[in-house]
């Protein structure tokens, strides 16, 4: 699988139940935009890895991460800072990294939709990706948005990962099909 599809790594369980829980309070508490805008702050710190080295290093000394915590909670919506301190308190900081991952499928799942991913040996039209995603929309019962990119070793067609799942309609998948079929026939 291409390198495209791979830069997403799948979310860990405990990220997800965290992001869960966070994503029903401030759901039940009216404070989801909020809560949305604290995460993708995060996110944005998060990416930027000389700002936030910090937060995973284990060479700084639990007074300082927590004074540097409580600056960042300061900056966010009440539940969005207390859900910063609980994390940090329960020595669970390392979830962070896939934290805005894992809520932003909250709030897609919340909409009825989900994103995917599309490698098509050739660049696809607006129009194309349009289609596909009307087409995968009515297979899942889903809104579906669909990001692309051209990965030549396909040969032709397309692969497409979305809601967890593989739809590979490429060349070299169908050719990698028709090998692993003709190497586990028998021979009489």
């Amino acid at each position: 699988m291409s390198e495209a599809i791979r830069e997403n790594p799948s979310v860990g369980p405990v990220a997800t139940r965290y992001a869960n829980a966070l994503f029903q309070l401030a759901r039940e508490k009216g404070q989801l935009e909020a809560v949305t805008r604290d995460v993708a702050s995060l996110a944005s710190l998060l990416a930027d890895e000389p700002r936030s080295r910090w937060i995973f290093d284990a060479r700084v000394p639990a007074k300082d991460k927590r004074e540097r915590i409580e600056a960042l909670a300061a900056g966010m919506s009440e539940l969005g800072g207390n859900f910063l301190r609980l994390v940090a308190d329960k020595r669970r900081l390392e979830l962070l990294r896939e934290l805005p991952e894992a809520f932003k499928r909250c709030v897609l799942l919340d909409r009825g939709a989900v994103e995917g991913h599309v490698e098509s040996a050739r660049p696809m039209g607006a129009g194309e990706l349009a289609e596909l995603c009307v087409s995968l929309g009515a297979v899942l019962g889903k809104q579906v948005s669909l990001r692309s990119s051209v990965v030549p070793e396909l040969l032709a067609g397309a692969r497409v990962v979305v809601d967890n799942r593989l739809l590979d309609l490429s060349a070299q998948g169908r050719l990698e099909a028709l090998r692993t079929k003709l190497n586990s026939a028998r021979l009489n």
